[in-house]
């Protein structure tokens, strides 16, 4: 018998996949069997992060495109179906954070944190749906985050778009249910990435992160990869309009 959580002969596309958690994400789908899709804006950190694939013996491809570009993602998405087949999996990872204080908070970093982190979802997931729908099946996985359920002061707009992002998850699971494809979503909690670098750096934040965790820790990204797979595979066919929080325990802790 197959494993449910064998992804053989997918096509799975994961925005922002040159780093971070992109990049263990695209790892753990490329390790379970998928053909991994690394999207970015830039060729040559794409290059490499697929030949860091690459040398692990994993199927990867690129595309080059800015998921914050409605035109730009039409070209990208076409040439990936144009090469692989169908698009099986998507995962809207791709994501931005600016910080500041709420009330003189520049208008275009508000503009910049939505439109990457609440639209491009949005964009992405029309790009590759009609071409699910037509296959009568699919998987989407935003990343959604802690913040999309509680909040810290200086990140309103990013806490305001990963709001967006569950609600997103939830209305889309509703509607697309019907034609076999399951939507849902993964609320990373501290983990160490390069976009957590200044914080990590921070002697007084990396200690509160530290105490308030009950694992004690900041998450690994390949920590991410098994929830991944399952999301991606038929082991949730019966499985959608989820959140599923990933933070050693800090959003239950008091």
């Amino acid at each position: 018998m197959d494993s449910p959580f064998d992804l053989s002969g997918k096509v799975a596309l994961v925005t922002g996949a040159y780093r971070g958690l992109g990049f263990a994400i695209a790892q753990g789908l490329a390790r379970a069997g998928a053909i991994a899709v690394l999207n970015g804006r830039k060729q040559e950190v794409l290059d490499e992060a697929a030949r860091k694939l690459s040398a692990q013996g994993l199927a990867v491809s690129t595309a080059v495109f800015d998921v914050t570009d409605r035109a730009a993602i039409a070209k990208g998405v076409a040439a990936v179906v144009s090469r692989h087949g169908a698009i099986d999996i998507l995962f809207n990872n791709a994501g931005i954070q600016r910080r500041g204080p709420f009330v003189d908070f520049p208008q275009e970093q508000w503009d910049e944190v939505i439109a990457t982190n609440l639209t491009a979802p949005f964009a992405m997931s029309q790009a590759v749906l009609p071409g699910m729908i037509a296959g009568e099946r699919g998987k989407i996985v935003h990343v959604a985050s802690l913040m999309s359920d509680l909040a810290r002061p200086t990140v309103v707009p990013y806490t305001a778009a990963k709001g967006g992002v569950r609600q997103l998850t939830r209305g889309m699971a509703v509607e697309l249910a019907p034609h076999n494809i399951q939507v849902n979503a993964i609320a990373p909690g501290y983990f160490a990435t390069e976009m957590n670098r200044a914080l990590i750096d921070n002697a007084e934040f990396n200690a509160w992160v530290c105490k308030r965790t009950p694992a004690r820790r900041w998450g690994e990204p390949d920590e991410l990869a098994g929830l991944a797979v399952f999301l991606a595979s038929s082991a949730s066919n019966y499985v959608t309009g989820q959140m599923f929080v990933i933070d050693g325990g800090m959003s239950v802790a008091l």
